[in-house]
């Protein structure tokens, strides 16, 4: 479901963890194994060696690792997200293609009031400088996040109150996917040194905007080249990457039950609150889903297309999964996209949103269920065992909350019936 897990061991069982792996109980893991075969194996990849820095003092220090997830066996478990990535990028990279992601995470920072964290932490704005009172707080997250060795670029106050974005650098979608699970954690963490909670909740609080994850993707060649890269063409963009597009776009409403996990994620994607809904590209147009960065001389390497559903909420290593298969299948079967769209589509009536071939993303996470469970190229992506868990775990939250009494119907139905 995207939540990072933990094991702690001491530093003299390391050389026999990277010898041997840790055994774990899988059974208590949504989404692994069946109680009956609950013995599985973590292998930590020391490449993701990194001190935790609000665990390190003059007492001794805490190293996190990150793990792949193993069989007793020995063979590489199918449902883990990290492998499952992994085995989408092996055919990529069998086609002759790096696949790589710069995933903008969106949080709020909130108070927490006597348990209940629904309080923004401030009253600034886009880019706000006087009513931004976090800049020390996000300044403390970007080191410690400099400490796991993640290459932070820029970082800034969002639209909404309390609202905040940090951006790292684009790279290698494995370890972007890595990235982001640290970022989560560890913006967490640093929040709970102030007394305060960050969220990565797509849509926290009602009436403001949301917490998106827009997602840059680019491919390189086996020589570090852009693919996606085309001197001659408008939007400097190769026919490999207009069929990525194309894939993306055909198969975008069974992403979103990966980019879009939650019931609260489709109360985020509505119109007049900057999220995309419509099913479209364009350059200038950001209230189109894929978006092509503006070109800068001398910048090839830059060339990429921007995903703009995704929230934060989403497991990483599926979202890039899932992105990948279907950018994919578009190369393979060289589909086209549509025409590009540089209107403000949230202006356009029905009308001319047929006129244009314009389809709407799935209005609910029971929506985007159902289109994933007929996507078999999107299901694939993910294998059997994950596909038919993750229906199965997003149906049950979906029924939870069809039958749950809100406050709502309550102010709403109470007192008039």
């Amino acid at each position: 479901m995207g939540a990072a897990k933990s094991l702690t061991i001491t530093a003299r069982h390391l050389e026999t963890a990277f010898k041997d792996g840790v055994w774990f109980d899988g059974s208590s893991i949504e989404g692994f194994t069946r109680i009956a075969e609950s013995d599985m194996v973590l292998r930590p990849d020391a490449s993701t060696y990194a001190l935790i820095p609000w665990m390190t003092d003059d007492n001794g220090a805490t190293a996190r690792l990150i793990c792949d997830v193993y069989m007793p066996d020995g063979t590489p478990f199918e449902g883990d997200p990290r492998g499952i990535l992994r085995r989408t990028m092996k055919e990529a990279d069998e086609l002759g293609y790096e696949y790589n992601t710069g995933p903008e995470l969106e949080f709020f920072l909130l108070h927490k009031n006597n348990g209940i964290k629904n309080c923004s932490h401030d009253v600034g704005g886009y880019f706000d400088l006087n009513l931004d009172k976090a800049y020390e707080i996000r300044r403390e997250m970007v080191n410690a996040l400099e400490t796991f060795g993640i290459e932070v670029e820029a970082s800034h106050h969002e639209v909404a109150a309390g609202q905040h974005e940090i951006d790292f650098k684009y790279g290698n979608a494995l370890r972007t996917a890595d990235n982001a699970m640290t970022f989560r954690f560890t913006l967490k963490a640093i929040a709970e040194k102030y007394g305060l909670h960050a969220t990565f909740m797509p849509k926290p609080i009602f009436g403001v905007n949301g917490s998106g994850m827009h997602v840059h993707q680019s491919l390189f060649d086996k020589d570090g080249k852009n693919v996606f890269f085309d001197e001659k063409d408008r939007y400097h963009l190769s026919e490999v990457a207009y069929q990525f597009i194309a894939g993306q776009l055909s198969h975008i409403k069974a992403i979103s039950a990966v980019t879009s996990p939650l019931v609260n994620s489709y109360k985020r994607l509505v119109p007049g609150y900057e999220a995309p809904v419509y099913i479209c590209w364009g350059q200038t147009n950001r209230s189109a889903l894929i978006r092509i960065p503006r070109y800068t001389k001398g910048k090839s390497q830059a060339t990429r297309c921007e995903l703009r559903c995704p929230d934060p909420s989403c497991n990483p290593y599926l979202a890039f999964a899932v992105m990948l298969k279907a950018g994919l299948d578009g190369i393979k079967k060289k589909m086209k996209p549509a025409a590009h769209v540089e209107e403000n589509v949230y202006h356009f009536d029905d009308a001319k949103l047929a006129s244009l071939n314009i389809d709407v993303l799935p209005h609910s996470l029971f929506e985007a269920i159902r289109c994933f469970d007929k996507d078999e190229l999107i299901k694939s992506a993910l294998g059997k065992h994950t596909s038919e868990r993750y229906v199965e775990a997003k149906t049950r939250e979906w029924d939870e909350y069809r039958i749950y009494v809100t406050d709502w119907e309550i102010n709403r139905y109470l007192d008039i019936t």
